[in-house]
């Protein structure tokens, strides 16, 4: 029973990460198909090439509440099913490690999308989204989300890649994580660290055409400012 408990609810974690944000709002929005542009992905970077800013801004913002909104679902599944939240105490599951799996799962899903025949965004957003689950919190803000938020954009300030800024932040997280999450120390906290250092290798992987691109110096310049938008790339 643990391993089919625990397949429903990954199930319905997965099934939410996998929703194609972007490609729902520029089809039900601009009747534009987001893969057909740019790099194809379905993520943010890819929906601001359309043009609209609100748009882009809407997908970063529903792809970073996934892993929040899959831990909502999967707290209200566990509790229709079983009467409570069920976190498997007697096998060495604690809600930490749920709570991991299914921040690891949403990740993946939105990279793998089964409603597009696994071919979805690169995960950026949606592993932004998990820091705000193990953050410690100064004066009830989050920690993480900002230092990581605040390290891109000083990236992208400086060389206007957003690729380079999201690498950049992905390097960086597990140092941040291990000094700022809000798991006490101990095993769980070890064991998120590891978390985050598989998530970064993941999150490169699904660059590995923007790291060639950095490389050869073709990769595209993202747009600040409208200064930006009159520099030819």
């Amino acid at each position: 029973m643990l391993y089919l408990n625990l397949f429903i609810l990954f199930l319905v974690a997965y099934l939410i990460g996998a929703i194609p944000t972007g490609l729902i709002l520029t089809k039900l929005f601009l009747k534009q198909d987001v893969r057909k542009i740019g790099s194809g992905s379905t993520g943010a970077t890819n929906v601001l090439r359309t043009g609209s800013k609100l748009l882009a801004f809407a997908t970063l913002l529903f792809d970073a509440l996934k892993p929040y909104l899959a831990m909502i679902a999967v707290h209200g599944v566990s509790i229709l099913l079983f009467g409570k939240f069920v976190t498997f105490v007697g096998y060495g599951l604690y809600e930490e490690y749920i709570t991991m799996a299914v921040c690891g799962i949403t990740i993946f899903a939105h990279c793998y999308p089964v409603y597009l025949k696994f071919k979805g965004g690169k995960g950026v957003a949606t592993a932004f989204g998990t820091l705000f689950l193990f953050s410690e919190k100064y004066y009830g803000l989050p920690v993480l989300p900002i230092i990581a938020l605040s390290t891109w954009l000083t990236v992208a300030f400086i060389s206007k890649k957003s690729s380079l800024s999201a690498l950049t932040t992905a390097l960086l997280i597990p140092f941040y994580v291990y000094k700022f999450n809000n798991l006490g120390g101990g095993e769980a906290s070890t064991y998120l660290v590891y978390f985050y250092i598989g998530a970064v290798v993941f999150v490169i992987f699904r660059h590995h055409a923007n790291i060639a691109r950095l490389i050869k110096g073709t990769e595209s310049n993202i747009k600040l400012s409208k200064d930006d938008s009159k520099k030819k790339k």
